[in-house]
């Protein structure tokens, strides 16, 4: 089957309410932010020129409808997004410190993303897709779990790229120890992973970035990009491993920082028209270059959706911070 879509990722797609400073009284104010961490990465592919489409599930209420909206606006294929008058669309609350770090508090008890069944997928999307992306979000509760799990089994027979992000939010697990248990279950799907560094740390037990891709290259992938935030990625492969430095910005909020890192870097290796183990060095310094630029302009603005760059300001800022 021809593959017409260049990414197609599954999971939660939700409103992230930031801090936006006080109202006149004294109390907290909060900013409506349309989120979820593969909504980012596609909002990042689908500015940088890419065909892109989500699957998942919101509620039949305000928020659903504006996050609806809100893909749409983005070029992001919507047919496949569920407005289900059953569940509440799910919120988060991020509180943010003066590094611009988060907090979370999830509404999502349940949260309409976690109510995707499998039985609602459509198969002939996943095998329409170049790449097909997942988090971990989705694996924390039923149905959404075999939902998430059948989508990556039928698009892997299909010959998409599998990606994989595991996102550890305490809170939306049962313990720690669940979590990576079930976070690392996945990995031996997945050809190309992006993981934070402490998530790495997490996932792997091990004391140092370095070992830590190493114990993850041996759990399946061909590719792991850990990323260390202000300093920017350390990318790994079986013929190697390389920190590629990042740009230095003031962050404003981190929201999607990661998210967006990962939407250019795989926006850019789509552009190369190559297999992940055709890639040489200078391939994955491209890509890395991309997505950390990407992530830069991200986090000097608040908020997921609303922050990632258009493909011009990513172009313009790469030209400039780039010897020729």
């Amino acid at each position: 089957m021809e593959k017409e879509v260049d990414i197609v990722a599954l999971g939660e797609l939700l409103i992230d309410f930031t801090e936006a400073g006080y109202g006149k009284d004294g109390m907290k104010l909060f900013e409506q932010n349309p989120g979820g961490a593969p909504a980012n990465l596609l909002t990042v592919a689908s500015h940088m020129g890419c065909r892109t489409s989500f699957i998942g599930k919101v509620g039949k209420d305000m928020h659903g409808a504006f996050l609806k909206r809100t893909l749409q606006n983005e070029g992001i294929a919507v047919d496949h997004l569920i407005e289900d008058d059953k569940y509440f669309t799910t919120l988060a609350f991020v509180e943010i410190d003066e590094n611009g770090e988060r907090k979370f508090s999830f509404a999502r008890k349940p949260g309409a993303d976690t109510q995707l069944r499998k039985e609602e997928l459509d198969p002939t999307l996943l095998q329409k897709g170049k790449i097909f992306h997942f988090g971990s979000l989705s694996l924390t509760d039923e149905p959404a779990k075999s939902a998430t799990l059948e989508a990556v089994h039928i698009a892997k027979d299909a010959g998409a790229l599998i990606s994989y992000d595991p996102n550890y939010r305490a809170s939306l697990w049962r313990n720690e120890q669940t979590a990576v248990q079930e976070m690392k279950a996945v990995i031996p799907f997945a050809d190309v992973m992006k993981v934070s560094d402490e998530e790495s740390l997490l996932l792997t037990g091990k004391n140092s970035y370095e070992e830590a891709a190493e114990e993850l290259l041996s759990m399946g992938p061909e590719l792991i990009a850990i990323t260390l935030g202000s300093d920017g990625v350390l990318v790994a492969t079986t013929d190697g491993k390389e920190q590629i430095r990042g740009f230095a910005t003031e962050a404003v909020d981190t929201t999607g920082a990661g998210d967006s890192f990962w939407g250019g870097f795989l926006s850019q290796f789509l552009s190369l028209n190559k297999a992940i183990d055709e890639m040489d060095w200078n391939d994955l310094r491209a890509c890395a270059r991309h997505g950390n630029a990407v992530a830069c302009l991200c986090v000097q603005k608040r908020g997921g959706i609303p922050a990632i760059p258009k493909k011009r300001e990513v172009m313009e800022f790469l030209n400039q911070h780039i010897k020729k």
